[in-house]
């Protein structure tokens, strides 16, 4: 490091920090170069070691340099890590810089970084997403610090700078080989050519960019260090014209290393192109080539590496050959090119044989040496020759001398590197010619792409031109940082001292100057003996000792050592001279020249000879190149002189020039590093970063810049970074003075900071001071902040615990108080169950005794009752014992007939089962029987129970048998009682008759025993019922267990049945869902297609209109009598006229272009090419459209309900087509009929003319004859064509011909009295009269007028005549009505019948209800056409003639009219025409003359000024005044006239918005009025579908004799045009808001911090004047939500304006967050969010937020969210992916990435967490770019919104000037 930069250190470390231990400072390491430590002691001045802990865990003393005394230097803040601009830093040196890249590229994935005005680019060694067309958009017009750093950022900068300051700029970009800087030039190529706009011109930038891989495949090789290592310096300047657009290029080539052509290192290459020709040896054109492998060479095997690894050659040729087509190189050249580069191949593989020491000789017929001569054009033995020899020139004498092997071998190799050399130059000359441009260059940028500084074990010729090259380029580079420098000092007013800066004056005169290294070089190359020894013994001479920066090695006698700017050199002198003279034999150029293949000699002819590939001549420019790497060529007459120049005197040329270049413009940096030597991507080599650091004079800029003020802030800034350290008096209006104020007290030394005009400058390290301070202000806070919250915790703590200590003890004292009182009511309650207890044991002994004496008294008293029962028994039971024998006898009886009668049931239901078992056996085997198992279980299960029903009713039967026995036992016994009583009473008569009572006994007994066999038989009856009652229960039971078995089998099969049939709806709804998006996703994709190829149409349609106009102002003699016509109506004509007129409309512009093409011929290519491009949009735009049809069709018949109405109007057109044909033919007729009436007036002037007899009043009364009859032929004619009309119609359905007839019979009726009949008849005869000329001359004898009254007459009969049949024709319509009601009660009925039938059996009833209806609607339908046919023929005819007898005596009336002179006229009363009449029965149409119509056009559409109709009229005025016209013309049947005014409406409209295209109120008016305009001809179709909405009075105002589909499908095009247009503006208006209202605007005050910033300062986030905020945002949205609604807008269509609207502002925010470091912060989290909810709560003010404006703004959400979560764990890692959703993995990564810490309280997100969240998010399956397409605009649609306004009552302004029409 320079001393001074160590002494500013040393003094700012002694003075602030080094007192301090914890401080960490940067120390030296032979591995990482520098190391960082922390203090673990302070230091003291004299200390002699520092005790240092390293970050490794170890501790170090450290000791300092005891003559220096040199402290360490310190490390910056974590905060300032990280910066985009190194200059930022406050410890600006080595160190600072090595690890601030190494954290950007390592941790962050940032490959660029500023340093100053230098863009430092490491190379990744990976391709990045940070290159498409979305980020060129993003950074183009940005300033160059308010983005990230860029190698766009440089190219938008000199871009910028061109245009505003109109000079030209350079783009310096160098770095050792594979460190990126041809890929770096290529970006910034990129860059122009795609922010210039000139692509629809010429195509200059794709040939610019096509320079790219010829001159890699002929100048880039693989290296070591790089697989595609440029091997020449090129300089490309890329002219621009006025309007900057690229026009063309220039390309300059330095120092070709023709060696390598001859000779590559190991794992080295050739060429690329040498190695694409073999790769594409086998192709047909290439067999003549004879090439083969690669390694069959000996100019492509050396290196031993012919192939790389990922690159195909064969493509790569395929590239290079596509290239060279697109610069206009043709085939043949093409070719020759290739058989010159196969000829050096060939030529390397020559072989020479010795002879002897001196000579040499080639074999005889050498096949690679004939191949040679074959492909070159060329003798063999001639070349063979002087291969082996050479000529020798004296004064007097020429010599052939032979030269040894190794001369020949040297001399072929010589050889092929000069006819490479040529070879490069002549693509390098052809390549500029096909740049080349005729337009005159106005400005351009230069790109320069050159090797930096090399050095390496051995150093020769090529790493000295390079390193003097570097030289020249490092100074130029220093006085150009110290000019800026100075000029920012002088503008800030501040003072400064001369900043000593290092300056390599010295060294570039130690090679340069007289005597130096180059002159002694060239000097020595003179010298006919001269060697590399004696030229490095003349360097020693005279440069050792007298020149500090020339060293002489210890150990060699053959190098020397030159100190660089970046380090010193050894060279080795060795073949120095050789590649200095670069010398070739003469002769065998000579050979060589006279070739027969016409393309070899073209390389050694002068410059100005050369032949183009593209023309047969010179373009006769001088090229602005020149290939120092050949002999330069000049003059003829300087020939000689200049073919001896070396290539080092060429080079220094070439060197002044580019110098000469650059200091006359703008020179812009590019720094690449090469961050590895293995082309490991994002490895980072401290070691090689550091060499290179120090090579490319990064470490000079920041030595520059910490010796001045390298640390910058604005007032305001500073006042907003550090107002923490201010008190709140020191806080005055004025934030200079008190920043002034604030600085005095801060750093006492005012050396250290300078105020100027803007800004505060800052010496090296006191922002780091201001830094520590704030941070110590804002520590001290937070510990005081601690100390109150911990206090206030600690005491909410004790009150806690005091309230819960008071808690418990309640508790307490009431769980003692709860226990005494539970003993209290234990005591009394013991008490009472000692009383209760005493009580109940007296109690139950009581109750014992007395239940003892109870038990007694009631066994005594039962078997008392006992013995009489018994007794009574007896007696009782003897009768009954007689009835159960008689019973029982009965019983066996019937028990033996229900035997044999179940025993034949038995066998009949046996034989019935087996039938139906064989049934139910035939079912099983069939496939319906599993179908029926279900029902047959259900059936049987009812079987089951319908029996266990029946047993249960035989049990009934059998209980209720058993009681009527009971019955009749009690019966019996009460019988046997009386028998007994009456036994008593005759005891008597018993002791009469003993013997009869022996046998009384006898049979008692008897009856005793059937009485017990009758109880046994009961018993067993009994004991069988209940054994049966046992058995149905257990078979009941049975059958409940298997049907509840068989409910659950049938509710387990109902539920799966349930659940699959649930599923296969939920899984049929998500297909349906599933398949519903994806077509309104196709829909919405196809839409978006269409609409962009309208873009792209429309695009070129105005650039075709902008091409005719240039190309008719480039015609300065128009051919006479010849009338430009307008460009813009022929070719909207041509676009937007029916099919039938195309062939002529398509003529028109054709002969427009006719007098340009002949001026002009070489635009003609390009406007065919846009003609054919025109065409191809057309077919593909109608192929859009047939698809975009398909879709919406599709998708309207998904949704569809309601059949269409049939069409019911034909029959009607076709009638008034008809009519139309017939009353022009009448018209032709009479207007005959006139002529020749007039011509026999004009015939004769007599007073007899008009006399009866006279001529004209025969004609007259010929005429009226054949008036009359030709009523009643034409009368005839109308009820032939009604006849065929009824014919036609006859397939028509009742109702829509009643429908039919209705709207026929709507004009008849309207007319309700002969007031009104003969009031129209008034106004058919008011529209057919003449002009007052015509009546006064027809008029001047005045006889004719009696005709004219009996014509009245006749009318006034004709007119009675119709008003009566008007009164039938209604009296049959009344009847008719009465007869379809009647119909109506006949249907009803038959409705009624109908559904009785329904109760048939199914075939009966489908056959009688289709008999009954085929007939009834058979006879309906036949009475009802013929009853309609007589009513359609009568409206007809009375309506035709109506109109015809009106038409017919109008024109006759005018006739007469013409006769009657101006007294007669007055004299004569005329009926007048009544006005309020007219004005009532106005049918909302406006009538305007054909040739008005340019002038209506100009009045409503080009001159019309929107604000005042949107204020002071209804919306949507001009569409509906240009309905009601195109109403007009519709109903006059004109459909030139409609054509032409629809036409020239599209066609204004698109001039006014050509014209007015970037106001927005001018779109949005006539895209509101476009629309109208659309649901006008929607509404007013007469399609069903548009007429729902309609008013009645509204469908009569349809069309009715135009389909006007296609020009709504043009008007249709048209709004999305200007919708598209509207995009743009409102884009236009707001992008300039966008970022500095959403990002850079501090919403919320004092929540962001503003970190320090370097030498790119951005915009301030402070709000200063002139400056947009949110509140700029939102008072435009309100503007433009204004503008719209009064102008009518449709309010979908609003809404998707405010959708595109936030998209816009969510895209471009998002953008700019992701390309902004600075900006991804926490607080820039929070007032995103904030600013977000504004925007949300204005969608809910204006009622938008179910717009979709709000999803629009969730990417931009989630980045908030993002920065504002926490981003350590795993836990956030997963919260995080499952959160961002709406962002692109790409954009997640790249936000984590950018997280900066405001503050030094906020942490990093560390990369291990990063990979988490990439491990996380690899399965996502998201777009790769990353940033969001801020250019993309939704798919618009126009929903039809009819509207509610009566055409009747719109009133036309005078303020319009559309006084010349009427209304209607």
């Amino acid at each position: 490091m320079p001393v001074d930069l160590q002494i500013g250190v040393a003094d700012h470390l002694e003075r602030t920090v080094s007192v301090q231990k914890f401080a960490r400072v940067w120390i030296p390491d032979p591995e990482e170069v520098w190391k960082s430590a922390e203090l673990l002691k302070d230091y003291k001045p004299g200390d002699k070691v520092l005790l240092l802990h390293l970050e490794e865990g170890e501790d170090l003393e450290y000791r300092l340099d005891p003559k220096t005394k040199e402290l360490p230097h310190l490390r910056n803040p974590d905060i300032l890590v990280g910066e985009n601009d190194l200059t930022a830093l406050s410890y600006l040196h080595e160190p600072a810089v090595l690890h601030n890249l190494r954290v950007r590229f390592i941790d962050s994935k940032l490959i660029y970084t500023y340093c100053g005005i230098v863009l430092v680019a490491i190379n990744p060694y990976e391709q990045l997403p940070i290159y498409g067309e979305d980020i060129i958009n993003a950074y183009s017009g940005q300033n160059m610090g308010d983005m990230d750093p860029h190698i766009f950022a440089v190219a938008e900068e000199a871009y910028k700078q061109m245009a505003r300051d109109e000079r030209n700029q350079s783009i310096i970009v160098s770095g050792e080989s594979g460190a990126g800087k041809t890929v770096s030039a290529k970006y910034a190529m990129r860059y122009f050519a795609t922010v210039s706009g000139s692509a629809s011109e010429a195509n200059v930038e794709e040939k610019v960019l096509a320079s790219n891989p010829i001159m890699e495949s002929i100048g880039n090789a693989k290296t070591t260090r790089n697989d595609n290592s440029s091997r020449f310096g090129k300089y490309i300047e890329i002219g621009f014209d006025k309007r900057h657009r690229i026009i063309g290029a220039n390309m300059r080539t330095y120092l070709l290393e023709k060696s390598r052509v001859v000779f590559q290192a190991e794992e080295e290459r050739n060429y690329h192109i040498f190695y694409q020709l073999c790769a594409s040896a086998n192709l047909p054109e290439f067999k003549m080539l004879r090439l083969g492998n690669a390694n069959n060479f000996h100019y492509t095997k050396q290196g031993g590496s012919p192939v790389i690894e990922g690159i195909d050659d064969a493509k790569e040729m395929a590239h290079t050959r596509q290239a060279c087509t697109l610069l206009g190189i043709s085939e043949s050249y093409q070719m020759g090119i290739f058989r010159i580069l196969a000829g050096i191949l060939h030529l390397g593989n020559v072989g020479f044989t010795s002879r002897d020491s001196d000579s040499c000789t080639i074999p005889p017929k050498h096949e690679p040496l004939s191949i040679f001569c074959d492909l070159m054009g060329v003798g063999y033995e001639e070349m063979c020759h002087w291969l082996c020899h050479r000529k020798l020139a004296t004064a007097t004498e020429t010599y052939i001398k032979p030269i040894s092997k190794l001369q020949a071998t040297n001399a072929r190799d010589a050889l092929a590197k000069h006819i490479y050399a040529k070879l490069f130059n002549w693509i390098v000359d052809h390549v500029n010619q096909a740049l080349h441009s005729a337009v005159k260059q106005h400005s351009f940028i230069g790109v320069l792409d050159i090797y930096g500084f090399e050095t390496f074990e051995i150093n020769s010729f090529e790493q000295f031109c390079i390193n003097y090259a570097n030289e020249k380029l490092q100074q130029q580079f220093n006085l150009h940082v110290f000019k800026l420098e100075q000029e920012e000092y002088m503008k800030e007013q501040i003072p400064w001292t001369l900043i000593d800066f290092y300056d390599n004056q010295p060294c570039i005169n130690l090679i340069e100057s007289k005597l130096g290294i180059l002159d002694l070089l060239d000097e020595e190359c003179k010298m006919p003996k001269g060697t590399d020894d004696t030229w490095a013994q003349k360097l020693y001479n005279t440069h050792l000792n007298k020149c500090a920066l020339f060293e002489k090695p210890r150990l060699s006698n053959k190098a020397f050592i030159i100190q660089h700017f970046a380090d010193k050199v050894e060279y080795q002198c060795e073949g120095f001279l050789e590649k200095n003279k670069d010398t070739v034999f003469e002769e065998q150029i000579k050979v060589l020249k006279s070739s027969k293949f016409k393309m070899l000699p073209e390389l050694f002819q002068d410059d100005e000879k050369a032949i183009s590939p593209t023309s047969a001549t010179s373009s006769g420019r001088t090229p602005l190149t020149r290939t120092p790497a050949k002999p330069t060529k000049g003059r003829p007459g300087q020939m000689a002189k200049e073919h001896k120049k070396t290539v080092g005197h060429q080079f220094r040329n070439s060197l002044h020039l580019l110098m000469e270049t650059l200091n006359a413009t703008t020179p812009h940096y590019v720094r690449c590093i090469k961050p590895n030597d293995f082309k490991f991507p994002f490895t980072f080599d401290e070691k090689r970063a550091v060499q290179q650091l120090r090579a490319c004079g990064v470490l000079e800029t920041i030595r520059i810049s910490a010796a001045g003020f390298p640390s910058r802030w604005t007032y305001q800034e500073f006042f907003s970074r550090y107002r923490v350290l201010m008190k709140q008096k020191d806080v005055l209006s004025d934030r200079k003075q008190t920043c002034k104020n604030v600085l005095e007290k801060l750093i006492s030394d005012k050396d250290k900071y300078q105020f100027g005009k803007t800004k505060i400058f800052f010496r090296a390290g006191q922002v780091a001071y201001l830094e520590k301070l704030r941070a110590d202000k804002l520590r001290a806070a937070c510990i005081r902040i601690q100390k109150t919250i911990r206090g206030w915790l600690l005491r909410k703590k004790y009150l806690r615990m005091r309230k819960a200590a008071i808690t418990v003890q309640r508790y307490v004292r009431g769980y003692q108080a709860r226990c005494y009182a539970k003993f209290l009511r234990r005591t009394k309650a013991a008490t009472i169950i000692q009383k209760y207890w005493r009580m109940y044991v007296v109690h139950r002994k009581y109750k014992i005794k007395r239940a003892a004496t109870v038990v007694l008294q009631s066994y005594l008293r039962g078997y008392l009752a006992r013995n009489r029962y018994r007794k009574i028994r007896c007696e009782h039971k003897a009768v009954i014992i007689q009835k159960w024998v008689r019973g029982w006898l009965a019983r066996i009886y019937y028990k033996r007939s229900m035997h044999a009668i179940i025993y034949l049931q038995c066998c009949f239901r046996r034989m019935m089962a087996k039938r139906e078992l064989k049934k139910l056996k035939i079912e099983a085997r069939s496939v319906e029987r599993y179908k029926k198992l279900h029902i047959g279980m259900e059936n049987k299960i009812m079987q089951l129970q319908r029996k266990v029903d029946e047993q249960n009713k035989d049990y009934k039967c059998l209980m209720e048998k058993l009681t009527n026995l009971e019955g009749i036992y009690n019966s019996e016994t009460e019988k046997l009682r009386s028998d007994l009583e009456r036994l008593q009473l005759s005891e008597e008569e018993a002791k009469v008759a003993t013997g009869r009572v022996l046998s009384l006994q006898e049979e008692v007994a008897k009856l005793r025993k059937d009485l017990e066999q009758t109880r046994s038989e009961k018993k067993s009856i009994e004991e069988r019922a209940d054994r049966y009652k046992q058995e149905t229960e257990e078979v009941v039971s049975i059958l409940k267990e298997e049907n509840t078995l068989l409910k659950q089998e049938k509710e387990t099969l109902n539920h799966l049945i349930v659940e699959q049939a649930k599923e296969m709806t939920e899984t049929m709804e998500k297909k349906l869902v599933e398949e519903t998006k994806q077509l309104e996703l196709d829909l919405n994709d196809e839409r978006l297609r269409y609409q962009n190829l309208l873009n792209e149409f429309s695009r070129l349609e105005e650039r075709y209109d902008d091409l005719k106009e240039e190309m008719t102002l480039m015609v300065n003699v128009p051919k006479p009598g010849h009338k430009r016509t307008d460009s813009t109506h022929s070719s909207n004509e041509s676009e937007y006229t029916f099919s039938s007129e195309m062939a002529e409309t398509e003529d028109i512009p054709l002969r427009t272009e006719e007098p340009s093409e002949k001026k002009v011929p070489l635009d003609m290519s390009l406007f065919l090419k846009l003609q054919k491009r025109v065409t191809e949009l057309e077919q593909e735009k109608q192929v859009m459209q047939d698809e975009l049809d398909r879709k919406e069709e599709q998708v309207l018949r998904s949704k569809a309900k309601e059949e269409e109405r049939p069409q019911i109007r034909g029959a009607e057109l076709e009638y008034e087509s008809l009519k139309r044909q017939e009353l022009e033919s009448e018209n032709k007729k009479l207007k005959n009929e006139l002529n020749e009436l007039r011509k026999a007036l004009s015939e004769k002037s007599a007073p007899e003319v008009t006399a009866p007899g006279a001529p004209a009043y025969r004609v007259l009364m010929e005429q009226l004859t054949s008036v009359s009859e030709e009523l009643d032929v034409r009368k005839e004619e109308v009820l032939i064509l009604r006849s065929q009309l009824v014919s036609q119609k006859e397939a028509i359905q009742p109702k829509n011909t009643m429908t039919d007839s209705t709207v026929l019979l709507e004009d008849v009726q309207k007319m309700k009295d002969k007031g009104e009949i003969a009031q129209a008849y008034i106004g058919l005869k008011e529209t057919n009269r003449p002009s007052a000329m015509d009546c006064h001359e027809l008029n001047e004898d005045g006889e004719l007028w009696l005709v004219y009254e009996g014509l009245k007459q006749a009318n006034r009969l004709l007119e009675s005549q119709l008003q009566s049949q008007k009164r039938s024709h209604e009296n049959e319509a009344e009847a008719l009505r009465g007869e379809i009601q009647s119909l109506k009660e006949e249907n009803n009925r038959q409705q009624q019948l109908l559904a009785q039938n329904l109760q048939l059996p199914p075939e009966a009833r489908i056959e009688a209800s289709l008999q009954h209806e085929i007939t009834r609607l058979t006879n309906e339908n036949l009475d009802l056409m013929e009853q309609l046919e007589k009513q359609d023929k009568t409206v007809r005819k009375l309506k035709k003639q109506l109109k015809v007898f009106a038409k017919k005596i109008g024109e006759l009336e005018v006739g007469q009219m013409e006769n009657i002179s101006p007294g007669q006229i007055i004299d004569e009363p005329i009926r007048p025409v009544n006005i309020p009449r007219k004005e009532k029965d106005f049918q909302g149409m406006l009538e305007y003359k054909k040739e008005d119509e340019q002038k209506l056009v100009k009045n409503l559409i080009l001159e019309l000024k929107p604000r005042g109709v949107a204020v002071n009229l209804i919306p949507g005025l001009p569409a509906y005044i240009l309905f009601m016209c195109v109403r007009h013309a519709d109903y006059l049947n004109d459909d030139q006239k409609v054509r032409s005014l629809l036409t020239s409406t599209i066609n204004s409209i698109k001039k006014v918005l050509k014209k007015r295209g970037d106001d927005f109120e001018a779109v949005s008016f006539w895209l509101s009025n476009t629309c109208r305009f659309l649901h006008c001809l929607k509404q007013y179709s007469g399609e069903e579908g548009f007429m729902k909405h309609n008013t009645p009075r509204q469908n009569e105002h349809c069309l009715t004799n135009f389909d006007l589909a296609e020009y709504r499908q043009v008007l249709s095009d048209l709004a999305i045009q200007i919708y598209q247009q509207l995009v743009r503006v409102l884009e236009n208006i707001l992008q300039p808001m966008i970022v500095s209202g959403m990002l850079e605007h501090e919403t919320i005050q004092g929540v962001s911090g503003v970190k320090p910033t370097g030498l790119r300062k951005r915009t301030s986030s402070i709000a200063d004047e002139g400056t947009y905020t949110l509140d700029s945002i939102l008072r435009q949205l309100n503007s433009f939500h204004s503008v719209m609604c009064q102008h009518g807008m449709d309010p979908e269509l609003i809404k998707q304006v405010v959708k595109q609207m936030f998209y816009i502002v969510g895209a471009i925010t998002l953008n700019n967050l992701l390309l902004r470091k600075d900006m991804c912060s926490w607080s820039k989290g929070m007032q995103i969010r904030y600013n977000v909810s504004q925007l949300e709560e204005w969608l809910r003010d204006k009622n938008l937020m179910n717009s979709g404006a709000k999803e629009t703004l969730e990417p931009l959400i989630q980045a908030a969210q993002l920065l504002q979560v926490k981003k350590k764990t795993d836990d956030d890692a997963e919260a995080i992916c499952s959160m961002c959703n709406a962002l692109t993995t790409a954009q997640i990564v790249k936000v984590l990435n950018l997280y900066t810490p405001v503050n030094e309280f906020e942490e990093r997100v560390s990369v291990s967490f990063i990979r988490t969240i990439q491990m996380r998010l690899r399965d996502r399956k998201d777009a790769p770019q990353l940033l969001m397409d801020a250019k993309h605009i939704f798919p618009v649609t126009f929903p039809f919104n009819p509207s509610s306004l009566a055409l009747e009552t719109i009133q036309i302004p005078a303020s319009l000037g559309l006084g010349f029409i009427s209304r209607v």
